[in-house]
């Protein structure tokens, strides 16, 4: 049972989810990552602890993206024909605190890959990195839950966390995540009561609410931020009051969002009134990071590692104690 510090005057504390596992867990990760436990708001140290600062994870495709702005594409150009060398690179390079493999090439109106090369490319991410791994599927139920049920036996002993579940297709992924020791993400649309179902649909058949992220969808600056900062921010508020079904950490994945506005990909050629777009889209995403962090999010997926380091840089100082 998790007692809230006696510091804070809320009621209850977030869950604490661990992501990976050591060779002395089962798993081959160098280290684990833990987000949530809080007892305040976010970053009010003189309020409550935030025992684990949030983290930073990076996008790795099973596919050569070729939608992505040029600025996005160029940092990973030399390998994103290999998703094992460009989760490498990204590991060694850029310094993430994650990598998230997302399984694009699965998708059915895509290139339908198999889930036997699914889970092949599973386990040659894994081979080729020592950080914890997201794994997500291609956003298609059906394929989704034949896809998962090869990763994630594929990625057994790793404590992989997996996406996502929702109101109409929670069954497969939870009974897979149980069986073989991994995490969950909860999607929801913008909507508190519609997360709030889902959590309780995945505790309603055994799965414990302490290994369950909450994903409520996380569009771009200038793209309606301001609405799920809101509904970020009544989450986090209603699982401090005492709410188990809310008191979850938050994810949010914002590098697909940013890297498809206008502000972030339009060249300086088209809008030089908007300035240099190879420091422009970075910005764009770092500033949707700082947003959603300020919200209570506990894990932001993005893109560019420019973006990364901005937002890493930020993390350091709002998690500096200025209480004492």
């Amino acid at each position: 049972m998790q007692i809230p510090d006696v510091r804070s005057g809320w009621d209850n504390q977030i869950s604490t989810v661990k992501i990976g596992a050591t060779d002395k867990e089962g798993g081959t990760r160098s280290a684990t990552i833990s987000v949530g436990g809080e007892t305040t708001l976010p970053f009010l140290h003189f309020e409550g602890s935030t025992p684990h600062r949030p983290v930073l994870a990076m996008e790795v495709w099973d596919v050569p993206p070729q939608n992505w702005p040029s600025v996005a594409r160029k940092p990973i150009e030399d390998v994103m024909d290999n998703p094992a060398q460009w989760a490498q690179k990204c590991e060694e390079e850029y310094e993430p605190d994650l990598l998230c493999f997302k399984l694009k090439g699965c998708d059915p109106f895509g290139q339908d890959k198999s889930p036997e090369e699914a889970a092949k490319l599973v386990e040659k991410v894994i081979d080729a990195t020592s950080i914890p791994l997201i794994v997500w599927g291609c956003g298609d139920d059906d394929k989704d839950n034949e896809v998962f049920t090869l990763v994630s036996p594929a990625a057994a002993g790793e404590n992989c966390l997996l996406g996502t579940i929702t109101e109409d297709n929670y069954r497969t992924l939870t009974a897979l995540s149980k069986a073989d020791g991994h995490k969950i993400i909860a999607e929801s649309p913008v909507d508190i009561n519609m997360a709030k179902q889902v959590n309780t649909l995945a505790l309603d058949i055994g799965f414990d609410l302490e290994n369950l992220v909450v994903f409520p969808n996380s569009p771009a600056l200038g793209y309606g931020i301001e609405y799920v900062y809101s509904i970020m921010e009544r989450t986090r508020l209603a699982g401090l009051k005492g709410d188990r079904l809310m008191a979850q950490p938050i994810l949010a994945n914002i590098g697909n969002e940013v890297w498809g506005t206008k502000e972030a990909k339009i060249s300086e050629e088209e809008k030089p009134e908007w300035g240099d777009h190879r420091k422009r889209g970075p910005m764009w995403e770092a500033t949707t990071a700082f947003t959603y962090l300020q919200a209570g999010t506990d894990i932001v997926v993005m893109r560019h590692p420019e973006a990364i380091r901005e937002t890493g840089l930020m993390i350091e100082r709002l998690m500096e104690n200025n209480s004492k």
